[in-house]
């Protein structure tokens, strides 16, 4: 996939001294037009400051947002009315800097919580970062963003005459509901904001939402998406229109992107060792699908075994009765299998190089070979489907295991 940025964005990453290190903590996206905007938002009834001020943003300005800028280092999360007032002013820094309108630019903000963010600091990343624009600074800009990441998450798409770019930040506090991550994707696509909060609700529902590390919702998750249609391909005539083939493959796109960077996330949970695909199939509904789904994916249980490379998998059907879908223990299947696993039929696994593993039928364990399901088990990527046998339900979400990593970060985060 070409990396090439959406017409009329220019991105900078800079340090500003918000984190011990010395490295960049400080990023910065601008159009160079008014753009279209949409966004999901944590469901935590502790709402970061900066999430706060974007809600009532994108209501009130639906198509007039044209930067965004985020920090790391500070999440500007229980700080009250001054944290709110340091979000306004972040904001009012980057408009004067851009000589932009007043309510223009969107916030964000990572790291830890209950802590202000300084002031001083964050006006001195705007005035790095601002003459630092360009198209090619995206990387710098996806880099700023990072807390306990170990790598950068950005992700490309060029499709129907149209550039999207994404990136995004998270690998602990990390759970379905807008899991703490924070992603932002700019198109050159000409989309109304309507129809753009529709495609993103629906993209995340299949991406961000089906992604868990540690199954803590964030106070600061954050998935925007502004539109500035600098592509020519307007939402009048030949455009991105409803309805249309060139909405169709915009929506595609859309959501292909978000898959692809929640999927990274997983592969960079804190600690991880390793990619684990979970899919229930025959589900009473795609709902008892996505719960029993989930449940597996956030069990400390089953976490553990992934790590140890035990193929334990009487965890993964006690995650599956507790999940509070429809379950008749006689119907439930449960195949492993090396990769991401199977397509869209199921249990064909990934290629000549993926064998799928049947350990249950009916609900009773078959004389597998526990060699081969441990051997399955140490692998680094990890494929499970559990078919429930009650219907046409089916959800994927995708996780990681659990090792003393995770515990030794999370242990000292603010030290």
């Amino acid at each position: 996939m070409p990396n090439h940025p959406p017409l009329g964005f220019t991105f900078a990453g800079v340090s500003c001294g918000l984190k011990k290190t010395g490295a960049v903590d400080f990023a910065l996206i601008a159009s160079d037009r008014p753009c279209a905007a949409a966004a999901v938002f944590t469901r935590n009834k502790f709402a970061a400051a900066p999430v706060i001020y974007d809600r009532a943003l994108v209501a009130e300005h639906p198509a007039g947002l044209a930067a965004v800028a985020i920090n790391s280092g500070c999440a500007n999360a229980c700080t009250g009315d001054a944290g709110l007032a340091d979000a306004v002013a972040m904001a009012a820094e980057v408009e004067a800097a851009l000589r932009l309108p007043a309510r223009s630019c969107a916030v964000m903000s990572t790291g830890v919580i209950g802590v202000r963010l300084d002031m001083s600091k964050i006006a001195a990343g705007v005035r790095l970062a601002a003459p630092q624009l360009s198209a090619e600074g995206w990387d710098a800009a996806s880099r700023a963003i990072m807390t306990t990441d170990t790598r950068p998450k950005v992700a490309f798409r060029e499709s129907g005459g149209v550039r999207l770019f994404g990136m995004a930040k998270g690998a602990g506090m990390i759970h379905p509901n807008m899991a703490t991550m924070l992603s932002t994707i700019v198109t050159d696509a000409a989309i109304e904001p309507v129809a753009l909060a529709a495609l993103l609700r629906e993209a995340v529902e299949v991406s961000f939402n089906s992604v868990s590390v540690d199954g803590d919702t964030s106070t600061n998750d954050t998935v925007l998406v502004l539109a500035n249609g600098a592509s020519g391909r307007t939402a009048r005539g030949a455009g991105v229109e409803a309805g249309s083939s060139e909405f169709s493959i915009f929506a595609s796109a859309l959501t292909s992107l978000c898959v692809d960077l929640a999927q990274q996330i997983a592969r960079d949970g804190e600690g991880a060792t390793k990619f684990i695909t979970v899919r229930v199939a025959g589900a009473a509904s795609d709902a008892d699908a996505r719960a029993a789904a989930k449940a597996v994916a956030n069990s400390p249980l089953v976490k553990t075994a992934f790590f140890g490379g035990d193929a334990n998998w009487g965890r993964i059907l006690c995650a599956v009765g507790y999940s509070g879908a429809a379950v008749d223990p006689a119907r439930a299947d449960l195949w492993i299998a090396a990769g991401m696993g199977a397509g869209e039929n199921g249990r064909e696994g990934e290629g000549e190089n993926a064998p799928t593993l049947q350990l249950v039928a009916a609900g009773q364990p078959l004389a597998y070979s526990e060699a081969a399901a441990s051997a399955i088990f140490a692998e680094k990527e990890i494929f499970v489907e559990v078919e429930l046998g009650l219907g046409d339900g089916q959800a994927t979400v995708w996780t990681c295991d659990l090792s003393h990593e995770y515990v030794d970060i999370n242990g000292h985060y603010r030290t």
